[in-house]
């Protein structure tokens, strides 16, 4: 027990720094719940079918992450990404990073991301 007192006393002043500034909290609650998805599907992940399989589903699950991060509302941004991929295909002057969720966003009007309903 005096180990565990004596550690928190000698990092106190760095553990106690959040209520001094704003930006810092005194969790990590959204890192933790920024993943929690990968957590509990980690399990089920394993049976994607082959490697390939598994790397489509990581890129998808990155691509629809990135349009809950930006707010975008991944059911419009995917509908207007596969009705215009077929031309950046045909054209590489093009640039596809132009279909990125928080670049998309920019130059078309969406709803953002459908809230949760609790």
């Amino acid at each position: 027990m005096s180990k565990a007192l004596s550690y928190t006393y000698n990092l106190f002043e760095r553990l106690s720094r959040y209520h001094l500034d704003g930006r810092y909290l005194p969790d990590n609650n959204l890192a933790e719940n920024a993943i929690r998805p990968l957590a509990v599907g980690r399990k089920g992940y394993l049976f994607c079918g082959n490697h390939d399989a598994a790397e489509n589903a990581a890129i998808m699950y990155s691509l629809l992450g990135c349009c809950k991060a930006s707010d975008v509302n991944p059911r419009e941004w995917l509908t207007d990404v596969f009705s215009k991929i077929a031309s950046y295909n045909a054209n590489y002057n093009l640039d596809l990073a132009d279909l990125l969720p928080h670049i998309w966003k920019k130059s078309n009007k969406c709803q953002g991301f459908p809230k949760d309903s609790d």
